[in-house]
């Protein structure tokens, strides 16, 4: 995995093993010059930062660097691993390094996402499975011979048809979509030949995935049944849903609680309210859906640190932090980065992206990771606590990573 990076400072090794993750993708078609209330992209169709990972990993490099510095001058006995971890947006990285045993020796690891508001990570998020299936058919002329090919297009319709059926009788917080790959080339008087959709599965958990994944998989054959067609499937990426630690969640939670929210200064605030401006009202009330909490109309910035026992309202999605999170005790922060009612993967994030207050929220995320790291080093009951709650989950409920052992990472090579 070439563009993954890993950095560990064991001066004095004999100790714990502390992980700090960091991610750096960004998204494609978000291209958008900092600070502009309009959108202004700087390449059309170009990438964009509509996630945070620019922060994401800078300020976890951070952290272990403060942790690193606090072990030497404290003599403790102690590893710290920096992991930059690639496309997380869609390509799993992490699942592989799981899978593949990167995190096995780790004790703890950390991380956290920028946000719109401040608090611990509620460990609730998504499995999915990236699958793209290629028909393959008989080309023939569409106007005299029809009747000799067999369309791949026609079965990529059907496949869509019978996965929209589907759609009502898998479990409520499961999600389906889809993209086409290949649709067969610009041609219509051609019979498209070969066609690919790539369809991506979302459930609370690796049970319900595996299990709608199989009937898609029926559903796949029988569209090739239909056509005349052949299907090949390929396992393009996947990841797990979120192990929740409470041991750490709380630790974390009494240092968030030390050090208090993101303090924003006047000029952060009014740029937060021109770009407010280009929000709907109903994105500004779903800020903290997350979390479960009303919106108070005149807040700007987020300017408190939600409660541990918040439940989730809703807009959940899927992180490959989750397979680190089967792999070891794993604990995140969401840091308020950005104006409240910002939705991500969009320009306006992009936007936000480089601004002083996203700099603030930035710092303030690698404090919360250093002091959260240099509590349990100074308490490793607390270690051993987490990593025996973790045992007990895993004997509950094994690990079963999403992603064939065979498969390897979709790197392209660009020259």
């Amino acid at each position: 995995m070439p563009t993954a990076v890993l950095g560990e400072s064991n001066v004095n090794a004999k100790g714990p093993i502390i992980a700090l993750i960091g991610e750096y993708d960004a998204l494609p078609g978000l291209s958008q010059k900092s600070g502009k209330i309009s959108h202004q992209p700087i390449q059309q169709f170009g990438n964009g930062h509509g996630c945070g990972h620019n922060l994401l990993g800078a300020a976890s490099l951070l952290a272990a660097s403060s942790i690193k510095e606090w072990i030497r001058k404290n003599n403790v006995n102690a590893t710290i691993r920096y992991y930059g971890c690639p496309a997380e947006e869609g390509g799993a990285a992490k699942t592989y390094m799981s899978r593949d045993g990167l995190f096995d020796d780790v004790d703890t690891a950390i991380c956290w996402h920028p946000a719109t508001y401040n608090g611990v990570n509620l460990p609730d998020s998504l499995a999915n499975l990236r699958i793209d299936y290629t028909f393959n058919g008989k080309a023939a002329h569409a106007a005299t011979s029809p009747h000799l090919g067999r369309s791949a297009l026609d079965a990529v319709e059907l496949m869509n048809v019978g996965v929209n059926y589907l759609r009502e009788h898998i479990p409520e917080k499961a999600k389906i979509h889809y993209a086409y790959l290949n649709s067969g080339g610009t041609a219509a008087n051609v019979v498209q030949h070969i066609a690919t959709i790539r369809q991506l599965i979302r459930a609370s958990n690796l049970l319900d995935l595996k299990n709608i994944e199989k009937r898609i998989d029926k559903i796949s054959k029988g569209a090739a049944l239909m056509t005349g067609t052949k299907v090949k499937k390929n396992v393009f990426s996947g990841v797990s849903n979120l192990l929740g630690n409470k041991i750490l969640e709380e630790v974390m939670q009494n240092e968030f609680d030390k050090l208090g929210p993101v303090k924003f200064d006047g000029q952060d605030i009014e740029f937060a309210k021109k770009i407010r401006k280009t929000f709907t009202e109903e994105e500004i009330k779903s800020s903290f859906k997350r979390v479960g909490l009303e919106v108070p109309d005149d807040m700007i910035l987020c300017d408190f640190i939600s409660p541990l026992n918040c439940k989730s309202d809703g807009g959940i999605g899927s992180t490959d932090v989750g397979d680190v999170s089967w792999a070891t005790p794993t604990v995140q922060a969401r840091i308020a980065t950005c104006a409240v009612g910002t939705t991500f993967h969009t320009w306006q994030t992009v936007a936000q992206g480089k601004m002083p207050a996203a700099h603030k929220g930035m710092v303030h995320a690698a404090k919360i990771m250093a002091s959260t790291a240099i509590h349990l080093l100074k308490n490793p009951e607390k270690i051993n606590q987490a990593k025996e709650l973790h045992k007990l989950k895993l004997k509950q409920n094994p690990y079963r990573c999403p992603i064939p052992k065979e498969k390897k990472p979709p790197i392209i090579k660009i020259n």
